[in-house]
């Protein structure tokens, strides 16, 4: 994180079309405390109008950033881009294959102008075959074992969540910063690029090392046999269900002296996890019955008690009142959305030190909320915004600075 007696790391972000990875990546480094900057069309960033799942997208992905929406293909957009990237420390890009370079924005082309510049390009795939493809997050699922994992035999199924984005946001956020100490040491910046297609094949390898060390198929995981006698859904007695996960002997004692089936303890059958798993055509069935007594609070409440692993089943909004995500300096944290929503939403999943990883803006409300600010710290005069403006090379919020930075480039005071 940056402190705010120095000067921060600049980031910019651009793409066309849904570019999700990058976003990704570009939260990560802004709630860490980079100044990012959101390069959007003067139409708007397409995630801006997303339906459906894709609602959520821009809120929440674009907290801590500004919006400087221009037209990269006009001279006079050209023009201000270039000026910017002489004051960056990191670009970060997620257009289709080759696009950026005839677009002229190239790292090629960017290095030249700066030379300390980092370069993150967040592509479908890394240099092969299957460079030239497009690809999405349930595109690289679905080729990658992910959605073949995950969804019973014969139905793959792509994860809950974008995963992939999310983790190769992930990636590109770590070569970033690495790029920064590296730096430090050569004076001079360099180019990453990361991939979806990879990173779902990093994500497999526990898999892939499994089938060559059994020899055998992998099951998907809802046919797979768990490597712990108990780790699995159970019904409870009010119809609700809850999951429990027995992995060490430790925790089997604690399970059945918890649950009052001391018994098991002394059968010979049930001594080790691995005999366990060898007597579960038997025995899970009376474990299922067991719990079946028992209403998901009180088990939760036995459980709990016991120091054994176990979770209710969520869905998304349950989320909200949960009270370990409601506990203050790392719970979730209040946010406007675009539209004027009042919610709240997951903070960065770290504890640093000291530092506050906190929320230092709304995602910006307007299209080019913070294009006036941006170009009159390249120098550009009102005059010759309004010229920009008018000639549709940017776009400017009419209203003044309606996405609550407060500071240069997303400062805290």
């Amino acid at each position: 994180p940056c402190s705010t007696r120095r000067r921060h790391t600049r980031l910019l972000t651009q793409s066309r079309g849904l570019g999700d990875v990058y976003k990704r990546q570009g939260l990560i480094l802004a709630d860490l405390g980079a100044d990012v900057i959101h390069i959007e069309p003067p139409t708007g960033d397409t995630t801006r109008r997303l339906k459906g799942f894709g609602v959520g997208y821009f809120p929440f992905f674009n907290r801590n950033k500004q919006s400087l929406a221009i037209d990269l293909k006009a001279s006079e957009g050209k023009e201000i881009i270039l000026k910017l990237v002489a004051t960056a420390d990191i670009v970060l890009e997620n257009f289709g294959p080759g696009t950026i370079e005839r677009l002229g924005y190239g790292y090629d082309a960017l290095s030249k102008i700066n030379p300390r510049l980092i370069y993150v390009s967040l592509k479908g795939f890394l240099p092969g075959p299957y460079e030239h493809r497009v690809a999405m997050d349930e595109v690289v699922q679905m080729m990658g074992g992910l959605a073949y994992m995950t969804g019973p035999p014969g139905q793959p199924l792509r994860a809950g969540s974008s995963i992939i984005d999310v983790t190769g946001g992930m990636f590109g956020a770590m070569g970033a910063i690495t790029a920064l100490y590296d730096r430090e040491r050569t004076g001079k910046g360099t180019y990453i690029k990361g991939a979806l297609f990879e990173t779902t094949a990093f994500i497999m390898g526990q898999h892939m090392a499994y089938a060559a060390l059994t020899d055998e198929p992998v099951p998907p995981m809802p046919a797979r046999v768990s490597a712990w006698s108990v780790y699995k859904l159970f019904d409870t007695k009010d119809g609700e269900q809850i999951f429990i996960g027995i992995i060490s002997e430790k925790h089997w004692q604690k399970f059945c002296e918890a649950f009052d089936r001391r018994e098991w303890l002394e059968d010979e059958r049930l001594q080790t996890n691995n005999k366990r798993i060898h007597e579960r055509d038997w025995f899970l069935p009376e474990v299922d019955n067991l719990i079946k007594q028992f209403t998901k609070e009180e088990v939760i409440k036995i459980c709990d008690t016991a120091g054994i692993c176990f979770a209710p089943i969520a869905r998304p909004e349950d989320l909200f009142d949960d009270p370990q995500l409601n506990q203050g300096d790392y719970g979730l944290l209040d946010t406007v959305f675009p539209d004027g929503q009042k919610t709240k939403v997951p903070r960065l999943p770290l504890q640093f030190g000291s530092y506050d990883l906190k929320k230092r803006n709304d995602p910006p409300a307007t299209i080019g909320a913070d294009t006036r600010e941006v170009l009159e710290s390249l120098g550009y005069d009102e005059s010759k915004i309004s010229e920009l403006a008018q000639k549709k090379i940017v776009a400017i919020d009419p209203g003044g600075d309606c996405s609550g930075n407060g500071g240069r480039y997303g400062r805290t005071p």
